[in-house]
């Protein structure tokens, strides 16, 4: 197991419960669903077999499942400094924890419906302007009850879901992919997550997560 997830899963068990921020921040771990087809943004060691063959993404019905974790962070370049609340409007990457690979697109056909291509991309949390995402919600920050959408920067598709089904080794899950207009398919929510309350936020930063399992 990677030493950024063992660093993860380790303070889970001193993590300090409480209502925590009702808004989302940057340095947390969170679990995306697609409130329309109610699939969590998912990923894994599986490469795509054609387009570019980089590390698939894909939505998964399955709530405990540590592969739907995703580090919020700055980008590229840039820091976004831990705790801090995340604007509408600002461009973040979303790490892939277990596999340490940046939510990506670029000019690929997806494998099932034909559309743009979403991957999990780079080494060690880095990857390059493909990474960035802008984050589009109503107001000024996220809210972590509000549906939000991701807009690729470098080709400004929304990240969104298809009904279309992948089958062996990944059957069951939904294809992820880059949609040139906006719509409840291109809708994410948080849901299970390690949120870091800015109030309370020090340099042995408590940490505040759901009651629900990750």
């Amino acid at each position: 197991m990677r030493l950024q997830a063992i660093i993860w899963m380790f303070s889970m068990f001193f993590c300090v419960q409480g209502r925590g921020t009702q808004h989302v921040t940057c340095g947390s771990v969170v679990k995306l669903q697609n409130p329309y087809y109610k699939v969590r943004l998912h990923s894994h060691d599986v490469k795509y077999g054609s387009g570019s063959g980089q590390q698939s993404v894909t939505g998964t019905p399955q709530q405990e499942d540590h592969n739907s974790n995703w580090l919020l962070k700055g980008p590229v370049k840039k820091t976004c400094p831990r705790g801090e609340l995340i604007k509408c409007g600002q461009v973040v990457r979303l790490e892939h924890l277990p596999t340490k690979r940046n939510l990506h697109s670029h000019q690929f056909s997806s494998p099932l419906s034909d559309k743009q291509e979403i991957s999990a991309f780079g080494e060690d949390g880095e990857g390059d302007s493909g990474d960035e995402w802008m984050v589009m919600c109503d107001g000024e920050e996220w809210g972590r009850d509000e549906s939000i959408m991701l807009r690729h920067v470098d080709t400004e598709v929304y990240l969104g879901v298809t009904g279309q089904q992948y089958g062996r080794p990944i059957h069951g899950q939904n294809e992820v992919v880059g949609l040139t207009r906006s719509g409840v398919q291109a809708r994410w929510q948080t849901m299970e997550g390690v949120f870091i309350n800015p109030s309370e936020f020090s340099d042995d930063s408590r940490l505040f997560h759901d009651p629900s399992e990750l």
